[in-house]
Formats: structure tokens, sequence, C-alpha cells
């Protein structure tokens, strides 16, 4: 068509029209590129930058994943970490690559796959820890598998759960049952899961009268059973403890079995001291273990395996249940979990296993031996031969605890409480020194409702992971040993150091038992005369100075200002000290440095305003004069000419006087006593530095704040004394070297009286007096020829 149109056209028509069609085709084709432009733009606006465009090579992203992983912040705990991931702990890394690989293959490979890892591996753990004819779930988090339980135990006890729902739960309530020494948080975590409200959970007390204070009440236990019972409630689980998180004990598990069968109850377990049933010989407390209904292992810890699932093993008959409470899945995938754990327990064998286990609980005997001979130090453990968790604390009581509980004075309930939280803040600070001076040792802080803040040793979940030896558990103890005498004289002075700041003007102390070391001062002197926004600022500027210059000083003493979100500011917080600490030499100097400081403050701050009216004052004076040497003068003087020519044949004997200003007293002083003696006033003598006035004699190498014997008041009262007898040895030598062999030495001070006089005529009879006001009168005597009584 395009040809007959040619042929009929004229050709230069056609050629514009084809040139118009191509500049149109070319307008389109540019703006149909800039609208892509535009869109592509506004998409990637809510696009993150590592997302856009088409995306980063391998070696940047590993960069990133490196940088992550080993920041400023975390990079030495990260490298120790990492160092103690054995070839272990490859494997288990290895398993979680293969997983996603196996992932991929067809259904039928897959499915067979993973029924083999999933019941070599189930098969396993049963025959380790003696659990017979169990089955096994795999879980990341090592709540979940008791979870499941309970929903298990639900369905099992409630039949028509599954169609009727919670309407079932509402005729007759459940009621679990958990021991008031289990983890924080697990009884809140069931119920929120399980839709249940908190009145279906029931803690248990732990014994009080008999037994261990960390194991459940079994006979309160059964009364809390039957009244649940009565009140038409179904006891539907328990949850016992081998190993409580706190100080490691045992339930009687035994007796707990028996009662969960009498009532028709799930009986579950979980604790540290599980790992124990792998070893050859077991406590019988914790072998009754394996006869409950479900445990949880937490095998990643216990043999230092990283990313690996804890395992719930459990006993149940009907497979269908247990799928619809989710403990078996139909899903291949779900089954590969098992995979990091079936090639780790290959690489580690038998052999393995065990002497992980069996290191971390020689690690605890060993360290328990240790702490027996130690004084000031009670530990709190079940089984002193096979307790795998160590609880240690520092305390004023010796190795004999309870020997004599008669000769132990009673305290008041206040006082009793307040000794109690300073002795928990004496062993927290306790616990984070051990875990920083020996990292390796993998000791905590725990709380203990009976015993307070104590110091925990749990080599079953830190030794294989942190690589401890018992070179670390010598060390640790090493440490301790170093510790007590810090602690115990601190202690011991705490209360000294409370009565001398009591009895020092300008000192206040703070008592805050939170703070871990000899006690709490601050300085506000000024804050009796004014108490204002001001004030408070002056007094936060003058502890903060008083600390400064306290850290400047040579001493082993710690002065900070407390705990960043402490409750007291403006205070001088002082850390732990030794028996041997000087408190009222400690006091005294923090006394003197804050008048000193505060009186520098106030000079500097009235300086300007004194300043001021001194130069006012001073030129009104200075005006004063004037008008007076005017009018002794004469008018006649005062004409250039005449009083020139007048002052040539008449002159006028006028006397020098000015103003010197005082800083010191602040205030204008006359100028004639010092061209009269030559010698500039200093007015008031000021006072002695703070700091200087108590001197204490040191002996080499002494530092401030110590000491140097244990009575200290004889070797004053000695050093004084000594003091004394070489500074009369010392007058004695300089009288004789000033007298003559055969005449008796001269009177020193007449002599100087002869020569002050003689200074004194020849300086009002010179016509120029020098305005040299910083020479003594005695150094003047140059112009004057000497008295020969001081030839």
């Amino acid at each position: 068509m395009d040809i007959s149109l040619d042929k009929m056209v004229d050709p230069t028509l056609a050629e514009m029209g084809k040139n118009l069609n191509e500049a149109m085709k070319m307008l389109e084709d540019n703006q149909r590129k800039a609208e892509e432009e535009n869109e592509k733009k506004s998409a990637l606006r809510d696009i993150p930058g590592p997302l856009q465009g088409s995306g980063q090579d391998m070696v940047s992203i590993l960069q990133l994943v490196q940088n992550l992983m080993h920041g400023d912040e975390d990079e030495e705990p990260q490298c120790a970490r990492l160092q103690n991931v054995g070839e272990q702990g490859h494997m288990a890394l290895l398993g979680h690559s293969l997983a996603a690989y196996i992932s991929v293959l067809d259904k039928e490979k897959l499915r067979k796959l993973t029924t083999r890892i999933l019941s070599d591996t189930t098969l396993w753990l049963c025959r380790l820890f003696r659990y017979e004819n169990g089955s096994a779930y795999y879980h990341e988090d090592d709540r979940e598998g008791l979870l499941k339980v309970c929903r298990l135990v639900i369905h099992t006890r409630y039949e028509d759960y599954t169609v009727e729902g919670f309407n079932v739960l509402y005729n007759r309530q459940p009621v679990i049952y958990i021991s008031a020494a289990c983890r924080p948080g697990l009884g809140q975590f069931l119920c929120n899961q399980l839709g249940l409200p908190l009145s279906c959970l029931c803690r248990v007390p732990c014994n009080t009268m008999f037994g261990s204070q960390h194991q459940m009440d079994v006979a309160l236990l059964d009364r809390l059973i039957k009244d649940d019972t009565e009140s038409e409630k179904l006891p539907l689980l328990l949850v016992a403890n081998a190993g409580t998180p706190g100080a490691g004990h045992t339930d009687k598990l035994g007796r707990l079995k028996e009662l969960c069968e009498q009532h028709n109850m799930w009986l579950h377990v979980e604790g540290v001291n599980l790992a124990t049933l792998a070893l050859g010989y077991i406590s019988s407390s914790v072998l009754a273990a394996t006869k409950c209904d479900s445990m949880t292992l937490a095998l990643g810890p216990w043999l230092g395996l990283p990313a690996v699932p804890a395992v719930t093993l459990y006993r149940h008959e009907d497979p269908s249940l247990s799928l619809v409470a989710g403990l078996t899945s139909s899903q291949p995938v779900e089954k590969l979990r098992a995979l990091p754990l079936w090639l780790s327990l290959q690489y580690l064998g038998l052999d393995g296993i065990v002497e992980r286990i069996r290191h971390a609980s020689q690690l605890s005997q060993r360290l328990l031996e240790s702490l027996k001979k130690l004084d000031f130090i009670k530990t709190s453990v079940e089984d002193e031969l096979t307790s795998p968790v160590v609880v240690f604390k520092f305390s004023k009581e010796l190795s004999t605890l309870g020997s004599d509980k008669a000769a132990v004075p009673t305290m008041q309930p206040s006082a009793a409480s307040q000794e109690r939280d300073i002795y928990d803040t004496f062993n927290q600070w306790l616990g984070e020194q051990l875990a920083q001076l020996v990292p390796a040792s993998g000791v905590d802080v725990v709380e203990l409702e009976d015993e307070g803040t104590c110091v925990r040793f749990s080599p079953l979940m830190t030794s294989a992971v942190l690589g401890t030896q018992a070179d670390d558990v010598d060390q640790l103890v090493e440490c301790l040993k170093t510790q007590i005498p810090v602690l115990t004289g601190t202690i011991q002075l705490r209360e000294e150091f409370k009565e001398e700041v009591g009895r020092t003007a300008g000192l206040s102390h703070i008592e805050d038992l939170g703070w871990p070391g000899l006690g709490v001062v601050r300085y506000e002197h000024i804050i009796e005369e004014k108490i204002n926004e001001k004030a408070e600022a002056e007094v936060e500027k003058i502890n903060t100075e008083i600390l400064k210059k306290l850290n400047e000083l040579e001493s082993d003493l710690s002065f900070s200002l407390g705990p960043e979100f402490g409750r007291q500011k403006n205070c001088i917080y002082i850390g732990m000290a030794t028996e041997d600490l000087d408190i009222s030499e400690l006091i005294e100097t923090i006394a003197a440095t804050g008048r000193e400081i505060e009186e520098n403050s106030r000079l500097l701050e009235n300086m300007t305003e004194v300043v001021r009216k001194g130069i006012q004052e001073a030129q009104v004076q200075l005006q004063k004069a004037n008008e007076e040497r005017l009018l002794e003068e004469g008018v006649l003087r005062q004409i250039p000419v005449v009083g020139s020519v007048l002052n040539w044949f008449s002159p006028v004997q006028a006397s020098q006087k000015g103003r010197t200003f005082n800083l010191t007293a602040g205030s204008l002083e006359s100028t004639e006593l010092t061209y009269a003696s030559k010698v500039q006033g200093t007015g008031v003598t000021p006072p002695p530095t703070p700091l200087a006035s108590r001197t204490k004699q040191r002996l080499p190498g002494q530092k401030l704040f110590k000491r140097s014997l244990r009575g200290s008041d004889a070797f004053s009262e000695t050093s004084s004394v000594t003091h004394i007898e070489d500074l009369e040895k010392v007058e004695e030598q300089a009288s004789a070297l000033s007298g003559g062999e055969e005449q008796g030495p001269p009177d020193v001070s007449s002599t100087k009286q002869q020569a002050g006089h003689a200074v004194s005529q020849a300086a009002n009879q010179s016509e120029a007096v020098p305005r040299d006001g910083s020479q003594h009168p005695d150094n003047d005597c140059t112009q004057v020829e000497e008295p020969e009584s001081l030839r």
C-alpha cells in the first residue's frame, strides 16, 4: 500500500510524511522510556538499598556477615566462643546445610531418608538416657516440648476436646502443677500458649521444715491435688525438676511418680541433672526420672553442639493423638530437624558423649572440694558426691555453720533484712568479678529464695562450649582466695566509715545497700546556708572536683560517681577496701579537699565583684588625694611655666602616697607602710592548705590511707617523739655553728633589731624611696655597713 501511495503522491510530499512518522515515533519512544524510568524510581523508593539493582556478589555478602559477627563491642567474646567450636560443632553446622539440600530431593527419597534419620536418633537417645520405648520430639525452643505434651494430655483426658473445645475445659477446669523452684515464666508461658487462665496454674511450695529447701513439698502437693479434686477440677500434669534452674537440686521423683499414678496425672521432668543418666554411676533420685511420662533434654549445651534442637522424650500409646498435639508430623521436612543431632551423635560416639558429661561432673567435684577448705564461703549442694551444680556465696559465718546457733545473737527484722541486702550486693560483686577474671569458668550470679544472691558453677551447661579445664577451676579458687580478704575487710570497715563520716562536719553519709563497697559520702557544707537550685549545682560541682582529686591520689581505693542509673546523685562512691585502711585519714582528706575546693570556688565567684568595688574605691581615694595636693601646693604651681619656676625656687617636699589592693582581705590599704619599711604587707595571713593540715610519715612504697602497722597508735607516738628529737638535734647543731670557738653565741634577735634600725634610718634619709616591695629588711642590709656583731 505504501508503494501505491508513493506512486500516486508527489515524491516530496511522500518524503515529508515519512520524516514526520519517524519524528513522532522517536518522540513517543522517548516519552515511554521516561515514564518507565519514573515508575522504576518510584518503585525503588520503597526497596532497601541492599536489594536494589541486580544483586550483590557472594564475597560482599560474606563480608557483611563477618562484620556483623565481629563488631567492636563483641569482638573478644565472639572470638573466644568460636575458638571452642570443635569438629563436633562443625558436624552440627553441616547438618543444617545438608537439611536444606536434602529438602529438594524427590518425595520418595526424602521420605525414606527422613524416616531413617528420625528413627535412628530417637533410638540412640532412648538408649543413652535409659528411656525405654519412648518417642522423641525435636524442637528449637526448649519450652515447646512441654507445651506439646500439655496438649497431648488435654486431648487424652478430655475426649471431646477436639469437637467441643473450650466448653469441655469450662465444665471441669484443668490444673497444671509446677514447682516454686522452676524457671521463671514457665507457667505463664504454658497458660498463654494453651489459652488457659492463670487460675489453671498451681505453684507448689518447696520444703520448709525437712529436706532440701529447693525440693517440692510432696505432702503439700498431695493436699493440693485432693482439694482441687473436691472442687471438681481435673489435676492434669505435674512438672518436676531433676536439677532446679537455680541450685541444681532434684525433686523426689519416685514419690512424685507414685502420687501421679494415684491421681492419674502426667509427670514431666526437666533439668540439667538428666545428663548424668548417660553415666555409669547414677544417683537413685535422678534414676527415678526414667519412669516419668516425658522428659526434656538440652543436648546442645551438654555436649557443646551449636544450633542443635532440644529433645523431648515421651511415652504414649495413641499415635493419632500425638499427631493432633503436634508431637509428630507427616511432613518430611519437619523430620529433618534431627539431622544435625544425627550427625553429631555419630561423630562423638558413646565414649565422646560420656566423657564430656563426666568431665563436667568432675569439674564440679573439684571446685566443691576446694571450697570446703575456705573460710567465709558457704556452699549449697544437694549431693556432695554427684551434684553437677555448685552454688556458693560469701558469708560472715565460717565453715562450722550451724554448729553453735545459740551463740549467734538475735537481730531485729529490719537489721537482718539490711544485712542480707548488703551480703546480696557483695555476692553480686563477687560473682561479677570471678566471671570477669576467669571467663572460661562460666560462673554466673543466681538469685535464690532462701539463700539470696549466690554464685553458681554449672559446668554441664558451660564447660563444653567454653572449654573449661581443671586449671580454670584452680584459677577460680585462687581468685576467690584473693577476694575474700577484700570482702571481709570492707564489711568490717563499713560501720566505722559511717560513724566517722557522721562525726565530720560538712560530710553526710548516704545509705545505699545496693553499692558493693565501703560506702557513699557526699560533701554538702554549703547546703547548710542555703537550699536552692544554685546550691545543688554547687554541690554537684564540688563533689565532682573532689572525685577528680581523689582519683589522682596514689591509693588502692576506687572512687566513682556510682551506678549509671543509681538513685543517689552528687555522691562519692568508695569501692572495696582492705582491713589496713585508715578510715580517719580518708575521711579527713575528703573533707579537707571539699573545703579547699569550696573556698577556691567562693573566691573565684566573688573576685570580680570585689575587684570592681576596689577599683571604684581606689579611684575615689586617688581623686580625693589629688584635690588635697592641689589645695596644699596652690593654684600657681599648676600653671605649666610658672609652676616650674616656682618649684625650682621653692621645691615642695610632698610625700608619695598610693593604694594597694589586698585580694585575701578584699580591701584597700595605704602604701605608706610599704615605703617606710620597704616591705609589702601581706595583710591577713592566709590559712594553711587543708591537705597539708594533717601530715603523716609513711614508709617507702606505702600508699595513701594505709596503716603501716596494726598498732597504728603506738607507731604514731613513736614517730612523733623521734621527729621532735631530730628537730632538737638540728637546732643544737645550728647554734653551735653560729657561735665562735671561745665566745658564746651572740644575741641574734638584738642583732636583727640593730640592723633593721639602721636600715630604717638610711631609708628615711634617702631622697628616692625604692619601690621594691618584695625585698625583706634583712636583705636590704647590703646598703649599710654590717655591724661587727654579724661579722
